[in-house]
């Protein structure tokens, strides 16, 4: 902490300042972005890119404004290019890093792809996450439920969800405990963010009484 008791905008420590709200937020609900060798800004989803980072919380809205208002560069104390799809950029990495994360866990045993096997397992009470495709039937989706303080994932296309299990679409999936889950969910909070598919959906599940979200 400074004197003023405000929080330094440092690479050490749980928590960044957003350069588009100005608010300090733990980082794993922030996007990292640094200054590449040609003076351009990338996304660093993955935190581990060598320079200075620069915060944006994990929204469409935060990062388009820090595009639109230049405060990359503000933040960066130089002259950068920003590209224009910035967000659309971020967006697909994340939504990469969710299916590859989940992949993972699949090869080690912690996810189940299939209605059945889904069912089977949230009986069991062996599951920590549902995650169910956007775009499947909500009938068909309505029939499962979140597990008791677990967390729901819905704003993967059956699509994108089948990579993740070598199918061409998957519309239901669960995982159980493991360092893996933890990280599928930090970073499906952060893509639900990019994704208005993502707010709209969790809202109209809430209303069908599945309560138990990642937010």
């Amino acid at each position: 902490m400074t004197r003023g008791g405000r929080i330094k905008d440092r690479e050490t420590g749980p928590d960044r300042r957003c350069i588009a709200s100005g608010e300090v937020r733990p980082a794993e609900g922030l996007i990292r972005f640094v200054v590449g060798p040609e003076a351009q800004i990338v996304p660093d989803i993955a935190g581990k890119l060598p320079g200075r980072g620069i915060w944006v919380t994990a929204s469409r809205a935060a990062i388009e404004k820090a595009t639109g208002k230049n405060l990359f560069a503000r933040a960066a104390k130089a002259k950068v290019s920003v590209p224009a799809d910035l967000a659309d950029q971020v967006e697909s990495l994340l939504a990469d890093r969710v299916i590859n994360l989940v992949s993972l866990a699949r090869k080690s045993g912690l996810a189940v792809a299939g209605y059945e096997k889904v069912k089977d397992l949230l009986q069991k009470e062996e599951a920590e996450v549902l995650i169910q495709a956007e775009d499947g039937s909500q009938r068909g989706k309505s029939k499962l439920s979140t597990p008791h303080y677990g967390t729901y994932i819905g704003w993967l296309a059956a699509s994108e969800l089948g990579r993740a299990f070598g199918r061409d679409k998957v519309i239901h999936a669960a995982l159980g405990a493991g360092g893996l889950t933890n990280r599928v969910v930090e970073d499906a909070r952060r893509l639900k963010g990019m994704r208005a598919m993502g707010v709209a959906q969790d809202a109209a599940a809430g209303a069908a009484g599945k309560d138990k979200r990642a937010s």
